[in-house]
């Protein structure tokens, strides 16, 4: 198969789409950080703490999703670039890379997904008792 511009050209939406979700995640956890904050100072018990540890590795994954589909982003244009110049055996290998990066972050984006559940699962545990 042939790599031609638009090839790599078609990730551009998808990864920043893809951001503008990562990105609201993150500002939802940043919400609920501030909000558990004002709890944890007023009463620090048990379920809070396993929330703030939730959130504490969420935050993390998050920012590794990221950074992921940056990287992605970046070999794309990488890519765009190379297939210009006529570099064609790079720009498979760095096109690859792009698409191995979409990957990791989608599958970063799957783990924090599966955390988010327990998180909301932790907070419906409390409100049993």
């Amino acid at each position: 198969m042939q790599l031609t511009l638009s090839i790599p050209a078609l990730l551009f939406p998808a990864i920043s789409l893809t951001m503008l979700a990562y990105n609201a995640r993150y500002l939802a956890i940043a919400a609920l950080i501030r909000q558990l904050h004002k709890q944890y100072a007023e009463d620090a018990t048990p379920p809070l703490e396993k929330q703030i540890a939730q959130l504490r590795r969420r935050l993390g994954i998050i920012k590794n999703m990221q950074a992921m589909a940056i990287i992605s982003f970046l070999l794309a244009v990488i890519t765009m670039s190379l297939i210009y110049i006529e570099l064609t055996i790079w720009a498979n290998i760095i096109f690859s890379a792009s698409l191995m990066a979409l990957i990791i972050s989608l599958l970063l984006s799957l783990i924090e997904v599966q955390l988010s559940t327990k998180a909301l699962a932790i907070q419906l545990n409390t409100m049993d008792k």
